[in-house]
């Protein structure tokens, strides 16, 4: 346990290093995807990193807990009135509370054993709560072509900047789901989110606002194909 503590520590400091504008705007999107399916007064925020999200779930339930492995992250976030921070690793983490919400935005692929989790995962929600999971998809579209130009061998092969934030592995929709449901999750809708061609530093530094606005509108069409993926799961 004491070397997952590390590794968390270690992809936090690159987080905290190499974060872009662009970051934060698909951390943006994210939440406006995941949002029309929060539920009841009481959620859960599974890895928070320094709270790009938290500052906007605070308005949507009345009790917000955080539980995040990395102190140094956790610290760079306010105190909100309405949040209480848990620092823990997820494997480590215990609760009697049950929650509407549960939100997990860019987790899952830093967890080495996430059927493990997940199962504790879903003994924290209510009987009638959801869910709420997001990851970077395989299939976006800039690592497919990235496949062709011989960057990497295939679409679920972890890049360079997969192994410095620590993720384990990279998902697809029907990988995303499989674990869900081998975890007890029911799949009650999914989606794609932000319909991306290039890196984000490519995008950061050559799109207008209005382009990325309008990729990220038009990825609704294209769900499995975006470069993140989210699946809504209630018991």
């Amino acid at each position: 346990m004491n070397d997952l503590k590390k590794r968390v520590d270690d992809s936090a400091n690159f987080y905290k290093e190499t974060i872009l504008n662009f970051d934060y705007q698909l951390a943006k999107f994210n939440f406006a995807s995941l949002k029309p399916f929060f539920r009841g007064k009481t959620a859960l925020e599974l890895g928070p990193a320094s709270g790009y999200m938290t500052k906007s779930l605070v308005d949507e339930f009345e009790t917000l807990h955080l539980v995040e492995g990395s102190d140094s992250l956790l610290k760079e976030i306010p105190e909100y009135s309405n949040v209480t921070k848990y620092h823990s690793l997820f494997e480590d983490f215990e609760t009697s509370q049950k929650y509407d919400s549960i939100i997990m935005s860019h987790v899952l692929e830093h967890i080495e054993n996430p059927a493990l989790v997940l199962k504790k995962i879903c003994n924290w929600l209510a009987d009638d709560g959801v869910f709420l999971v997001s990851v970077p998809n395989a299939k976006s579209i800039h690592r497919m072509v990235a496949v062709q130009m011989g960057l990497l061998k295939s679409e679920y092969e972890l890049n360079e900047r997969d192994h410095e934030l620590g993720h384990f592995r990279v998902y697809d929709m029907d990988i995303l789901k499989t674990q869900m449901k081998d975890a007890g999750f029911k799949i009650q809708e999914s989606g794609g989110i932000f319909l991306k061609p290039l890196s984000n530093l490519q995008i950061e530094n050559n799109w207008t606002p209005e382009m990325i606005e309008g990729f990220y509108k038009v990825g609704k069409y294209f769900q499995e194909y975006c470069a993140e993926i989210f699946v809504v799961c209630s018991k």
